[in-house]
Parts: C-alpha cells; sequence; structure tokens
C-alpha cells in the first residue's frame, strides 16, 4: 500500500508541475467522488490512500461444449466466443506485442501511467472530450471487468460513459488490483477478457478464430495483428471486408514498429513481418444449436440445462450458470444410432413435405437418449415462412424441451391396457365375443371416480367394417381390435389403465393432465416419440422405468465433474413386463407388422388415429427402444394423412404399418448392427398361459380357411391403385371383398371432445375446437 500511494503522489506532483493546466487536472485526478465546494488536503489524500476493494470479478462468459457418448464434440453454445487460457499458454510473441502497443510501461507503473495519462489529459482537455486513450493495462483490464460484472444496463451505460469521473473511477479500481495481483495474473486477466473482434473474446479465442491456430502457436505477424485489434476491434474485424482488413493491417505495422523502438524485435525483422501479408483464415466457430450436426439433441440440453432442477435451485440459477458457460457436457448421443434413425427418415420423408416424421431412441435400463431425429432441418424458413424445409420445433421432444404439441398416439397406448390386464391375472387366451359397434354408455369412471360414458360415441373396429367377434388377448393385441380393447379396458377399470401409463412414464406431450375418456386405450392424447420410446423401454427392461436422460457428466471450468446417475426405478412386476413382451413380439409374426423385421428378437406396437391423423410405430429390443410418428406439421386435423405424397411415395392412407414401422425397421437395425441379438425371458406359462375365449377357436380355423387376414396398419397389394376421396375408398373396399382381406385400416380413435387445434402452434394461437356430431363412421 505504501508503494502505491508514494507511486500516486508522485505522480500527481507531475502532474502539478505540469503548469496551469496540468495542475487544474491533477486537481481533478486527486478528487474524491463526492458532492460539496472544496478540496481538502485530507481528501486529496484519501482518495487515494484509503483505496475500494478490487472490483467484483463475475466469471468470465466462456463456450460451452458438448459431447457425444465417444466423447467427439457435437455442438456448442455460448453468450460470449471465449476460452479462458492460463499465461503459460500464450506465446511470448502475444505477450510482447500487446504490452508494447497498450502499456509499453507496465511492469514498471503500479497502476497509472504518469506520461501516458498526462498526455492524454492535455489532449482530452483541449478537444472538450475523451479523444486520446492514457488508461493503462490495468486500467483497461478495470473497465473490462466492470462491464462484463454489470448486472443492469445502468451499471453498463457508468462503466463506459467517456468522462473524468469514470476515468478516475478506474484508477483507484486499478491502484487496488495493483495491490491485489502480481503482474503477470493482471496481465493474464486481460488477455483471456478483452474483445479482438469478429466475435472473438479473449486471447484463445481470437486466435482460433482470425488464424485457425491456439494462443501458444502464434507467429509475430499474427500476434501483433492481435494486439493491433484490441484498440478498435470493430473497425478492424476481418470478417467485415477488405476495408477492415486494411485497417487491421495499418494496426498490426504499428504494433511492429512500437515493438522494433522498444527493442524487442529488430528493425529487419519489423520490416519482413510488415511486408507479410495479413494471412487471415478465418475459422467458423458455429453458436446454438442450429448450426449443430444434431441440433435436435443439443436443444434438448439446453432445455434440461433450464428446467432439471439437478442442474440449479432455481431457473435464473440455472440460467446465470447457461449464460456463463464454460461447461464440457458429456451426453449419451451415439452418433451410429442417430446416423441410421436420420437416414432412415430421409429415405421416406422429405424435408419439404408437410408432413413430417421424428423417431427416439432410447436405451432400456437406463434411459438414455441415444438419437433424436426428424425429417424437417432445424432453424427458420426463409422470410420465416411457416412452411418449409426447417421447422424451430423439436420434433422428437415434448413442449419442455421445444417440441410442439405432439400427436395422438394411437393404438400404443393400448399396451397400458394390455399390462394392466395381465397385471390383474388375465391369460393369452382369456378373452371375449366382440360386436361390430360398441358404444360407451356405463362403465367407465375417471380417477376422481367421475363417470365419463358417452352414450353419443360410437365405436367400430378397424375400417368401420361392423364386424364383431371373439378375441382374446392376444390376437385382440395382434390385431388391434378397438372394441376389444375398449370393452378389456372397461373391465380392468380406466383409472388402472391410466395409473399404469403414468407409472411407466407416459405424459401428454403439452404437460397438461391426461384426458381421462373412454377412448384413452385408443390413444386420445397427444404424445411425443421420446416419452413413448422411454416408456416402451420400461417392458424392455422388464418393468423398470428410466427417466429418458441425455447428460450423463458435466465438467466445470475449475475441473470438478459432476456424474449424472440414470433416474429409474421398478414400476411393473417383471413377469408382468415379460408377458408384455411375449405378446407385443407376435405383432411382427402374427399381427399388424407382420413380414417387417429387424432380423433379431423384438416387440412393438403399431397406432393410427382416427381419419388418419396420425401414424406410430413403437418397438423394442432388450438392447434399444424407439419411437416414430409421422403427422402433419401444419394441424393434423386439418390435414388428414390421406392421400398424401411423402418423398417419392403415394399413400391412399398412412398406417401405422406402412410408414413410422419401415422407418423403425431401417433404423433399427443398423443402430444395432455391433450389438450381439438377444432375446426376450420367457412368460411364466403358469401364471399366465392358458385360458379361454369363447368359439375363438372355431374363429380362427374359419379364418384359416377363408384366408382372411384381420388387423390395422397392415400393407395392402395394390392399395395405392384406388386414389383418394371416397370412390377410391368404395373401391379398395371393394377389392379386400373379392380378395378376403378385412381390417386393412387402422383403428379409428374417436375423440370425444372435438378435434384439438392444428399441431405445434402455441396454445394461445390454437383455435377454437369446432363442434362435431358425436356419431360417427367415416370411412
Amino acid at each position: 500500500m505504501q508503494i502505491i500511494c508514494v507511486t500516486v503522489l508522485r505522480s500527481i506532483g507531475v502532474l502539478g508541475t505540469a503548469g496551469a493546466l496540468g495542475g487544474v487536472l491533477a486537481a481533478a485526478l486527486a478528487a474524491p467522488l463526492v458532492g460539496g465546494g472544496g478540496l481538502a488536503a485530507q481528501n486529496v489524500a484519501n482518495t487515494f490512500v484509503e483505496l475500494p476493494p478490487a472490483p467484483r470479478e463475475e466469471p468470465l462468459a466462456q463456450v460451452t461444449r458438448l459431447l457425444d457418448k465417444d466423447g467427439r464434440q457435437f455442438a456448442q453454445f455460448y453468450q460470449a466466443n471465449r476460452t479462458t487460457v492460463p499465461l503459460a499458454r500464450v506465446a511470448p510473441v502475444m505477450r510482447r506485442a500487446i504490452v508494447a502497443i497498450e502499456d509499453a510501461r507496465f511492469y514498471e507503473h503500479g497502476g497509472l501511467d504518469v506520461r501516458g495519462t498526462i498526455r492524454a489529459l492535455l489532449t482530452n482537455t483541449q478537444a472538450g472530450g475523451i479523444r486520446q486513450g492514457g488508461s493503462s493495462l490495468t486500467q483497461q483490464l478495470v473497465k473490462n471487468i466492470l462491464v462484463e460484472s454489470a448486472r443492469t444496463d445502468a451499471e453498463r451505460d457508468r462503466a463506459r460513459a467517456p468522462n473524468l469521473a469514470r476515468k478516475i473511477t478506474e484508477l483507484r479500481y486499478a491502484l487496488a488490483l495493483e495491490n491485489k495481483y502480481k503482474k503477470d495474473q493482471i496481465l493474464e486477466k486481460y488477455l483471456n477478457i478483452a474483445y479482438f473482434g469478429a466475435g472473438a473474446h479473449g486471447v484463445e479465442a481470437a486466435a482460433r478464430r482470425f488464424f485457425s491456430t491456439s494462443a501458444d502457436r502464434l507467429t509475430l505477424t499474427q500476434a501483433a495483428t492481435l494486439a493491433g485489434a484490441v484498440r478498435m476491434p470493430y473497425s478492424t474485424d476481418p470478417s467485415l471486408g477488405p476495408n477492415h482488413q486494411a485497417r487491421l493491417r495499418m494496426r498490426r505495422d504499428l504494433v511492429l514498429d512500437r515493438m522494433a523502438g522498444l527493442g524487442q524485435i529488430t528493425q529487419a525483422q519489423a520490416t519482413a513481418a510488415k511486408r507479410a501479408p495479413l494471412d487471415i483464415r478465418l475459422r467458423p466457430e458455429p453458436g446454438g444449436c442450429g448450426q449443430s450436426r444434431y441440433p435436435f439433441y443439443c436443444l434438448y440440453v439446453q432445455r434440461e440445462l433450464l428446467i432439471n432442477e439437478a442442474f440449479g435451485n432455481s431457473r435464473a440459477e440455472r440460467q446465470a450458470r447457461m449464460a456463463r458457460g464454460g461447461l464440457v457436457i458429456r451426453t449419451n448421443l451415439d452418433p451410429k444410432a442417430q446416423h441410421a434413425a436420420e437416414e432412415a427418415i430421409g429415405h421416406r420423408v422429405d424435408p419439404e413435405d408437410t408432413e413430417v416424421a421424428a423417431e427416439a431412441m432410447v436405451e432400456p435400463g437406463t434411459g438414455k437418449i441415444r438419437a433424436l431425429a426428424a425429417s424437417k432441418r432445424f432453424g427458420r424458413n426463409p422470410g420465416d415462412k411457416k412452411n418449409g424445409p426447417k421447422t424451430t420445433f423439436n420434433l422428437p421432444a415434448d413442449v419442455a424441451h421445444g417440441g410442439g404439441q405432439g400427436f395422438q398416439a394411437g393404438s400404443t397406448f393400448k399396451v397400458y391396457t394390455l399390462a394392466t390386464a395381465l397385471q390383474q391375472g388375465w391369460r393369452f387366451n382369456d378373452g371375449f365375443h366382440t360386436p361390430g359397434e360398441l358404444v360407451a354408455r356405463q362403465g367407465y369412471r375417471d380417477c376422481l371416480g367421475k363417470p365419463v360414458n358417452d352414450p353419443g360415441t360410437r365405436i367400430h373396429n378397424a375400417s368401420g367394417e361392423g364386424e364383431g367377434g371373439p378375441h382374446s388377448i392376444e390376437t385382440g393385441t395382434w390385431k388391434s381390435v378397438n372394441i376389444f380393447y375398449m370393452m378389456l379396458e372397461r373391465k380392468v377399470g380406466l383409472c388402472n389403465v391410466v395409473k399404469t401409463a403414468r407409472a411407466l412414464g407416459a405424459v401428454r406431450a403439452d404437460g397438461k393432465a391426461f384426458r381421462e375418456v373412454p377412448t384413452f386405450t385408443l390413444g386420445v392424447n397427444e404424445m411425443d416419440p421420446l416419452t413413448v420410446a422411454a416408456s416402451f423401454a420400461t417392458f424392455a427392461a422388464r418393468g423398470r422405468y428410466c427417466r429418458p436422460q441425455a447428460i450423463v457428466e458435466i465438467s466445470e471450468r475449475d475441473g470438478r465433474r459432476t456424474q449424472v446417475p440414470p433416474a429409474c426405478e421398478r414400476v411393473l412386476e417383471r413377469p408382468v413386463a415379460d408377458a408384455v413382451n411375449h405378446v407385443l413380439a407376435g405383432v411382427f409374426d402374427k399381427g399388424t407388422m407382420k413380414g417387417q423385421n429387424i432380423g433379431r428378437p423384438a416387440a412393438g406396437k403399431t397406432g393410427t388415429n382416427n381419419g388418419y391423423t396420425s401414424a406410430w410405430f413403437a418397438g423394442y429390443t432388450p438392447h434399444l427402444a424407439a419411437a416414430v410418428s409421422v403427422g402433419d406439421i401444419r394441424g393434423s386435423y386439418k390435414y388428414p394423412l390421406r392421400g398424401v405424397t411423402i418423398g417419392d411415395q403415394h399413400f391412399g392412407s398412412v398406417q401405422g404399418a406402412s410408414l413410422p414401422g419401415p422407418i423403425w425397421v431401417e433404423s433399427m437395425g443398423p443402430a444395432l448392427r455391433d450389438v450381439p441379438a438377444k432375446g426376450f425371458p420367457g412368460p411364466n406359462m403358469a401364471r399366465f398361459g392358458g385360458g379361454f375365449t369363447p368359439g375363438l377357436k372355431e374363429a380362427q380355423a374359419r379364418e384359416e380357411r377363408e384366408g382372411r387376414r384381420g388387423g390395422e396398419g397392415r400393407p395392402a397389394r395394390g392399395r395405392r391403385w384406388f386414389g383418394g376421396g371416397r370412390q377410391g375408398r368404395r373401391h379398395q373396399r371393394l377389392f379386400e371383398w373379392l380378395m378376403g382381406q378385412q381390417g386393412l385400416a387402422e383403428p379409428r380413435v374417436p375423440d370425444l371432445f372435438g378435434p384439438p387445434g392444428p399441431r405445434f402452434m402455441p396454445p394461445r394461437e390454437r383455435p377454437r375446437r369446432p363442434h362435431r356430431p358425436h356419431r360417427r363412421h367415416r370411412r
């Protein structure tokens, strides 16, 4: 403290000898920032003897990097493109260059460069304002600290104000910093905080941005260029064109001359360096998920960091942590699975299509999210058009993670009724006779005990053919019989089915409460692929549900590492899960996905919605679960999947097995290519085997004789010959009758409350639901 005070007093004395003007300026410099008329000697001394604490230093904003499961970076985002480095990792020539041009006497003074200050004060006073900088490097560091640490716009404006009061504040803080840190520490802080232009904060980011190198490998000409950029980073920004680069070259040459004048380099070295071109090699520094290779996964991680309480006690705290950055986040993304999902979707759905496909892949038993893919690219369309090859919605995810409102899950929800029935003691061959039409007049109560019957709605089986018949747990699932599952739901209890769905992680894409209505088992609630995939993964994990997990480890800027363990719990008995797997495996060889497989044991369920508003397939192996959704991004009810061309294929109607199913098959094969095949544990036949359905054996024998094929979503031969519209559908039914085929369409999902508004619209923009008559038999 005594050394600093002596330095300051000597400085004031020197200023006092600079004539009348210098005396006035010396008094102004020494005056404390207080109101009042006079200046007492004690006050002058106190201004510099009683120094304030060093300025508050907030952690500098840095780049946050996302790594895949193999440690490869796939995204980065930042508030400021900065990577802090110790002084030892900055080339010595860079250290000399910045000191030469910004504060040649940096290692000699105590925070105040007397000669520079006198020169600047005289020039600025004569000009009537700030025209020349006289700040020491330490004072410049103070200014940057105050700007970076400002919490309000007013604080930020004061830190940049071009007046004498700010200069005095900076000087007092600079003296305090000189008392707190060694010179090399101050230089290190300055090199990391300074802005060099072209979006580069700090010397490491500048070296990468300007020259595609690192700070410890900078050459003489490169170091002089960066040192010259600090004083005027905007007017010398090399990314803005040749005029700015010309000004940058002038600044570089000035630095070289200054270094030669100080004896840091020879004049010959300076002359040779000045002849060299700038050799700017601008390296793109993508920031944000839009520039990531895997943008949907990146967006999910960003949102997870903001909403998950594991990463901060409050949203404000989590936002501040995101803004500071400097994190290295290791994720569960599997590039192989991600590529497989993207390729499978890209082969069948074009980004320009208004129909969108999305897929999520999850590892059973851990919840690790292996892939998030969609048919559209992430970003804004030209002119901010609503329709185009891009979207700003995170299509595979829920609203909380940037997704849209989702699509009705259709018959994929039948698995929750299946699991509930098996839990209650039903056996595989247990069943009953089903009518050709069902009216939900009685027997349905929500979890509040309130009756939710709807006598005005008539439920039909696939294609609305109106035929009933005997069905068991197995055949009703394989053929996805609507009426069978409506009746089974009533027998096991609607609320029990809802509770099973919740226990298995099912939650609406918009986060709202389930619609507990009779058609719950037919998938009336809107879902997202990731939630569905994680829920189905519970069966693969033999009843163990794991919350979807994108982040596995976070490394802080100080080197501390935080592991993020899986969040799993048992929600279903193992024998019940094994029984579900046994039934759903039959979907591939006896049901709606017959003829489509991945060459290893798998189980799954198709799903299509009332009027073909959307289509799904969700399935799994013991190693990987995935769900695929397809729907029109403009609004699933206004634009159903009938008579549409998606990619290069025309569909009379899109069903679970006609588009989502093939996408699932094509993606799962490559995703599991290096994973040994493994089967599911067999079911406990003593508990679940047997059972009885009146008339089932006779019906199956008759069906086998007649070559009948039932169930939803089966691809029909010649299906696309008939075209769209009512006439086309009549022709199709005639062909099916002639060929002995039935049930080619997916089950309908009657919507008891009218269709929701267009999907993927913010709630406030969604139109009021139109009234629809209760009775429906559309085909």
